[in-house]
């Protein structure tokens, strides 16, 4: 009798963890094999194998694979932003790199033998991060389809919006997708699994091969599933060692290993859609009234949310086309969730709890003003809105006219089809933000709003991005009563604008000084 197991790809290594850009042609497979094959060759005291430290990182990228220094570690942090969220030693490690007085002294620190703070250590697990940066092809573009337009007719590449309609989708949202990449390319996956002995001449597996369970554990970053239609989700390597599951992955308790052919077809056949992803908030997601119809439109607000939580399972939260409406939530419903806004126009949306990521699509004429974001934030294909968030990454493509209001510790992200981008300090705050803030592990310290970086070749345009002129910059209130301590803008406002609202506010004074001296009559 088979073993019920059910298993299903990750939402967050797509949804976090794949850059919304075409990758570098030297992250290709063949290269990644390379990569593989040189880190274990080389001992754990080399900090290659089985954990890579950044300055071995760092050699590779730059020096094998011909990548900037400023990508190599932007992959390296995105990576590490997957890891089980460590809000204090986020804070901590904030802390050390805010200490940092130039770009030298930074490099040193990323770079110490031991850990830059306590507990914090600059390595990741190579095999895991091997695969984090096999996920990147997801966004590679197909010759095929930037000919046709769009991917050959297939039931799997299509994906629903909230009406029900199939729509093209955003590749890091859509489960449907991730599910189609994973079976498509696991025979590669694996392959960076094998020990180099394992490859014959020609870099592909033999049915002799057989994969460590030490190494299998690195799928585990990728995959994860249930038992007999259970709600208690366990991690792959778990469940792979499971008895009735043994005979038909090839498990061997004598040698520890996995009959490659064996696991492979294994693998395949539990494979199913997840149940925690979009597709699943979807169509059986629970509806939220969050929003009214407003009278004389014929677009219907529709936000859901997960209808189930489990430990270790981010939530989702999305909304679409809400029209012409001020949209206010702090809720349990958002707190560590994903959330997508989709199509929405000429609306005020404040959603103040701490979120786990966001992405805004499609979106027009529209005000976001969000809690803090613990990963990222993208906006994409959006015209004329303005985004006001403490966020620890932001991501920017296919945006116009668009204005972000920021406090984060990472460069943003410009990344393809931008024009007309205005960055301006967070200029904000409600009552329980610094509190929401530490939920997250963000600090007001490092804050590189100012400083963007263009990650693309066809975005290496400075032109596409302004800091915001003083003169054109306002305070923003949030109307809205709350508990908390937060008072003012954390971490204030740079010295440059917070004297240009000095010089504004003194105008006003003086003109009602004016008034009230000028003996008006009524």
């Amino acid at each position: 009798m088979e073993a019920a197991v059910r298993l299903w790809v990750k939402t967050e290594p797509f949804m976090v963890g794949a850059l919304p850009a075409p990758p570098p042609a030297r992250l290709s497979p063949h290269y990644l094999r390379k990569v593989a094959a040189y880190a274990r060759a080389r001992s754990a005291a080399e900090g290659c194998f089985p954990r890579l430290r950044w300055p071995r990182w760092r050699h590779i990228a730059c020096g094998k694979l011909q990548l900037g220094r400023g990508l190599a570690w932007l992959y390296f942090d995105l990576f590490y932003s997957l890891l089980p969220p460590n809000p204090p030693r986020r804070l901590e490690w904030a802390e050390a790199e805010a200490a940092c007085t130039d770009p030298d002294e930074l490099e040193q620190e990323r770079s110490k033998a031991g850990a830059p703070v306590p507990g914090w250590a600059l390595s990741v697990d190579t095999l895991q991060f091997l695969l984090f940066l096999y996920v990147q092809q997801i966004n590679k573009v197909s010759l095929r389809r930037s000919l046709i337009g769009e991917e050959w007719p297939s039931p799997r590449t299509k994906s629903l919006s909230l009406t029900g309609k199939s729509t093209s989708e955003n590749k890091n949202w859509n489960d449907q997708e991730h599910r189609a990449f994973l079976q498509s390319h696991l025979s590669e996956m694996l392959e960076l699994l094998l020990e180099p002995e394992q490859h014959p001449a020609s870099s592909h597996a033999t049915h002799s091969s057989s994969v460590s369970y030490e190494a299998f554990c690195a799928l585990s970053f990728l995959l994860e599933g249930t038992v007999n239609k259970s709600r208690t989700v366990h991690p792959l390597h778990e469940l792979a060692l499971w008895q009735p599951c043994q005979a038909q992955n090839g498990y061997s308790k004598v040698s520890r290993t996995f009959s490659l052919p064996k696991l492979e077809n294994w693998l395949r056949s539990c494979l199913t859609t997840n149940p925690f992803g979009m597709t699943a908030c979807l169509k059986s997601g629970k509806k939220l009234a969050w929003a009214q119809q407003v009278e004389g439109t014929t677009r219907r607000a529709k936000i859901a949310c997960s209808t189930y939580r489990v430990p270790q399972v981010f939530p989702m939260v999305i909304m679409s086309q809400v029209y012409k409406q001020t949209l206010a939530k702090s809720s349990d419903t958002l707190v560590g969730a994903h959330v997508r806004i989709h199509r929405c126009n000429e609306s005020f949306i404040y959603l103040l709890s701490p979120l786990r990521s966001v992405t805004i699509e499609k979106c027009r004429n529209s005000t976001f003003v969000l809690g803090p974001v613990q990963a990222s934030v993208h906006v994409h294909s959006c015209d004329n809105v303005k985004v006001v968030v403490v966020c620890h990454r932001l991501c920017l493509s296919s945006t116009s006219g668009c204005t972000f209001y920021l406090l984060t510790p990472t460069q943003p992200l410009i990344l393809l089809g931008n024009e007309a981008i205005s960055f301006a300090p967070f200029h904000t705050h409600y009552p329980m933000l610094e509190d929401h803030m530490a939920q997250v592990g963000l600090a007001t310290l490092p804050n590189y709003w100012d400083s963007p970086m263009l990650v693309c070749k066809e975005s290496g345009d400075t032109g596409v991005f302004r800091l915001l002129p003083p003169s054109d910059f306002y305070t923003f209130v949030i109307p809205f009563e709350m508990e908390g301590d937060t008072t003012e803008t954390p971490g204030g406002l740079p010295q440059a604008y917070q004297k240009a609202l000095n010089q504004r506010e003194q105008k006003v004074q003086i003109w009602q000084k004016t008034v009230k001296e000028a003996g008006l009559s009524k």
